[in-house]
């Protein structure tokens, strides 16, 4: 595909990053030569100084020609001008960055595509619907739901306390017969290859696994897996920026009892006009003696959103130094995950990955309809629509050709989620969730084409 990517920040650079992996034609276009000339010193793509705003500076991207434009400046206005003049000028999908949820919330008043837009994301928004699933499932590092919750993505850490250690996923599954829940990735503790289970693949402490559940599973998984389930009440959220407003708005709503502690003065003032039912302090959160008089230790959870990663990962290691249950912080660096996972911080949420994981799906074969990247992993969840002509259609899963590196996690069908195994049959309008390591991706996507 030919991509066009307008904005080289932190967000435009990755997605760039992660589209060149794919091996897709990308042109970014920016009117920063320094940030242009980074990118194209680490990235095999083209680049393309101007503005794009100005139809010049798109014809000159050969606008007429692409596939897909993605506008993630750093200004949602201009992101929605660039979408609007690129599919006037031939562009095909079309995806703007946004940061007013207003706007995400205006579709049903305002025909986006009309305009131009095919899609909107804001990764602000990305970022604190994920925090909030954290928190919902507090014993488990990642989550991530497919047709709100029919079908549920769950990481963890196997403690030793978990009855199936020593076993074989086979052996598991013949010793606890009937669970609505399946493993789909691992990652053996202090190494960094991602294993997707068969059924000779032993289960050890210290094993973060991933797994998918139906709604009947989430409890099985407590249970099965060692995790403890802890009720969160108690939020002290660092960071007023839009992903501490939105979250510590949304949580309000929940009946949350939500602390946030913001240092810049305005911001702090402007947060307690808008969140009436939280407690604001006007407080540098980085100061240890601060936490300590706002009460850090008697928190469920301590969430780090400010704009530099480093303050929130030391704030995280505070609060967790403070016995607070759950700690989440925002990071920018992927560099990171793998070291503040070893070094005791619960979940780590970036939101350049989640923007791209939004993104991602309309780049693969076959109707995908949801996609995520399993955080510090190497494999995707993909969610497919079964077509007519699919290969897979009609079809039993153990009798498909699917890669030694790839797995069925499950199967939505009429809105239910299923966990499917061997001799289930496929059928056109199934939605079926698919584990895979990159190197199998393409074989997957043309059993759905």
């Amino acid at each position: 595909m030919k991509i066009i990517i307008a904005g080289a920040g932190e967000v435009g650079f990755h997605l760039a990053k992660l589209f060149s992996y794919e091996a897709h034609a990308i042109t970014l276009i920016d009117i920063d030569e320094e940030r242009l000339e980074y990118a194209n010193k680490h990235l095999d793509i083209k680049i393309s100084y101007g503005d794009a705003t100005l139809p010049s500076s798109l014809k000159e991207a050969d606008v007429a020609n692409a596939d897909m434009l993605v506008a993630v400046t750093s200004n949602q206005s201009i992101n929605i001008s660039i979408c609007v003049f690129a599919k006037q000028m031939g562009a095909g999908r079309t995806v703007a960055r946004v940061s007013n949820q207003e706007l995400l919330d205006s579709e049903d008043v305002i025909d986006m595509k009309a305009l131009g837009i095919d899609e909107m994301i804001s990764p602000e928004a990305l970022a604190a619907n994920e925090v909030k699933m954290l928190l919902n499932q507090s014993a488990f590092t990642d989550t991530f739901k497919f047709d709100d919750g029919a079908l549920t993505m769950m990481g963890l850490t196997l403690r030793s306390k978990a009855p199936f250690i020593g076993n074989t996923v086979q052996e598991a599954a013949d010793i606890f017969p009937g669970l609505h829940f399946v493993p789909i990735a691992l990652q053996r503790y202090g190494t960094q290859y991602t294993i997707i289970p068969r059924g000779d693949t032993e289960f050890k402490r210290g094993d973060r696994v991933y797994f998918i559940t139906d709604s009947e599973g989430v409890e099985e998984l407590y249970k099965l897996t060692g995790a403890e389930r802890r009720s969160i009440k108690k939020v002290m959220i660092l960071g007023g920026s839009n992903i501490g407003r939105t979250l510590a708005k949304d949580l309000c709503k929940e009946n949350f009892s939500v602390k946030v502690i913001e240092k810049d003065h305005k911001k702090a003032v402007d947060l307690a006009n808008i969140l009436p039912n939280a407690l604001v302090i006007n407080a540098d959160g980085r100061n240890v003696e601060i936490l300590k008089e706002e009460n850090i230790g008697k928190m469920d959870a301590f969430v780090a959103v400010t704009e530099d990663s480093e303050t929130n990962i030391i704030t995280c290691l505070v609060a967790n130094s403070k016995g607070v249950r759950k700690t989440i912080a925002l990071v920018e660096n992927m560099d990171y995950f793998q070291l503040s996972h070893s070094i005791g911080i619960h979940s780590l949420v970036n939101k350049k990955l989640l923007a791209a994981n939004s993104i991602f799906r309309y780049l693969r074969k076959g109707d995908v309809v949801a996609m995520t990247k399993l955080n510090n992993m190497n494999a995707e969840l993909l969610e497919f629509v079964v077509k007519a002509e699919s290969k897979v259609t009609n079809s039993k899963i153990v009798d498909i050709n699917f890669p030694r590196t790839a797995v069925v996690g499950g199967v939505i069908r009429d809105g239910k989620g299923i966990i499917a195994l061997g001799d289930f049959k496929i059928r056109e309008g199934d939605r079926i969730v698919v584990c895979t390591l990159p190197k199998s991706i393409k074989s997957v996507e043309n059993l759905f084409c």
